[in-house]
Parts: C-alpha cells; sequence; structure tokens
C-alpha cells in the first residue's frame, strides 16, 4: 500500500517574503508539523487529542 503524500499548509503568520514559520498537514489520525523553511528537516506527529491539548495551552 503506497502512503497518500500529505497536503502542507503554510500558517497565515508566514508570508512569502517574510519570517518563515510552520506548515501543518493533516491526515486521519495524525497532525503533522514541519518547519517551513526546512521542508526536509525534522517533522513533529501529533495524535488529534495531542494537538487539541496543545493547542488549548498556547491559549492559556
Amino acid at each position: 500500500m503506497t502512503p497518500t503524500p500529505l497536503t502542507w499548509i503554510k500558517s497565515s503568520y508566514s508570508g512569502n517574503d517574510g519570517p518563515d514559520c510552520v506548515e501543518v498537514a493533516i491526515s486521519t489520525p495524525t497532525i503533522h508539523i514541519r518547519d517551513s523553511k526546512n521542508k526536509n528537516g525534522a517533522r513533529l506527529a501529533f495524535t488529534g487529542d495531542a494537538w487539541s491539548e496543545f493547542l488549548s495551552q498556547m491559549h492559556a
């Protein structure tokens, strides 16, 4: 079985000529995060629950 390629979404805080930020790709059941300026570098992967918890802490 061939894995489905991820569709990466660039953060709205990243500009085309401005500061680099992060990109997110959602694939059930995992949310993937990578640095937008180093697309072949390290990536993080979260379960949906862990990602929700992370986001809730960011808004605290």
